[in-house]
């Protein structure tokens, strides 16, 4: 398993491919819900994609959030590499990114089904209550980074 920063448009695509088969196939989401200006190329945001043997399985972003502050957004893991620590190292991959451009703390928007999974990576929920968004039930967490 491999995770890295994407650098190229055709990283880009792949990357893409995946959260369209992830967001949009599996739960719905419409393609412009999905697709923002951060994805207008490699260097609107920082992508990351995780791939084995060549092939990618996993997908992520994160933008500025704030000064100091790293948002985490778009993780997508195949539905057959679920399980098998690629969400793990997508999140990680990110946030050791932020922390070496200076960020201090990561947030995002996770799905209530992936709360747990969040948590158990040391993210914190702050939302009071759930919110929809590109209507799926979510919370905000945050996490201390370095």
């Amino acid at each position: 398993m491999d995770c890295k920063l994407v650098t190229t448009p055709a990283e880009l695509e792949q990357s893409l491919a995946v959260r369209m088969e992830v967001f949009v196939k599996e739960q719905g989401v419409s393609p412009e819900e999905e697709v923002d200006r951060h994805d207008a190329s490699p260097a609107a945001s920082r992508h990351f994609l995780a791939t084995d043997a060549g092939a990618p399985v996993g997908a992520g972003r994160w933008i500025i959030y704030e000064p100091g502050t790293a948002k985490l957004q778009r993780i997508a893991v195949k539905r057959s590499y679920r399980g098998r620590s690629v969400g793990r190292q997508l999140v990680q991959a990110m946030e050791r990114d932020a922390a070496q451009l200076g960020f201090g703390e990561a947030i995002l928007d996770a799905q209530c089904s992936a709360e747990a999974f969040y948590a158990k990576l040391g993210y914190e929920t702050i939302s009071q209550e759930p919110f929809y968004d590109a209507g799926i039930l979510h919370v905000r967490m945050r996490k201390p980074l370095g």
